[in-house]
């Protein structure tokens, strides 16, 4: 503990970035959509790299080294189509939430159902189902729609998560200035 927070000021910048990084996806969603887009596409190239490397090592050791290799290459594919064609990579993560959530929604219902002798309120959870299929039938017909919901989470979050660390930050401060003091007074007293 004692070196954190000695360090509290990289916990703020740690805040502060987070915080900055949430109001811009509130104020600017679409290019924050696009960012995430992009940083997914830079990941998926590292991984896939790695992957690669991966596959490429294994192939003196196991008989199945080609899964890495594939994997690898798919993972470059990904990367490279994600940030030369993002619109395509948005659509698509778009897509993919939208079918979980419907998939999801059918299922809390079938739940429901099932239970409904077991427990009460169950109608809470076929409800639930039913809120997420339409958020599932939204995205598929309305895929900006859900990019923009997306990326106004995920600022909120980060907004509420830099504001956390933040605050976290300045106890951090005290408690390293009250050590501070203690250690100067140890020193004088000696």
């Amino acid at each position: 503990m004692l070196n954190l927070t000695r360090n509290w000021w990289l916990v703020l910048i740690r805040g502060l970035l987070a915080i900055l990084f949430g109001l811009g996806a509130l104020f600017w969603p679409g290019l924050t959509w696009l960012l995430l887009i992009y940083l997914f596409g830079v990941y998926a190239i590292i991984d896939g790299i790695a992957a690669l490397l991966t596959g490429i090592v294994r192939s003196k050791y196991s008989p199945r080294w080609w899964v890495f290799l594939l994997e690898g290459l798919v993972g470059i594919a990904a990367g490279l189509i994600a940030i030369f064609q993002p619109g395509t990579t948005g659509l698509i993560l778009i897509l993919v939430m939208a079918a979980w959530a419907i998939l999801t929604g059918i299922l809390e219902i079938a739940a429901a159902i099932r239970l409904r002798r077991e427990i009460t309120n169950e109608w809470l959870l076929g409800f639930g189902g039913f809120v997420s299929i339409a958020f599932g039938v939204l995205l598929f017909f309305q895929p900006a729609t859900g990019s923009l919901v997306v990326t106004l989470m995920v600022g909120a979050y980060a907004l509420m998560f830099g504001i956390l660390i933040v605050m976290l930050a300045f106890r951090l401060r005290k408690w390293d200035m009250m050590g501070a003091n203690s250690d100067v007074l140890r020193s004088v007293q000696s």
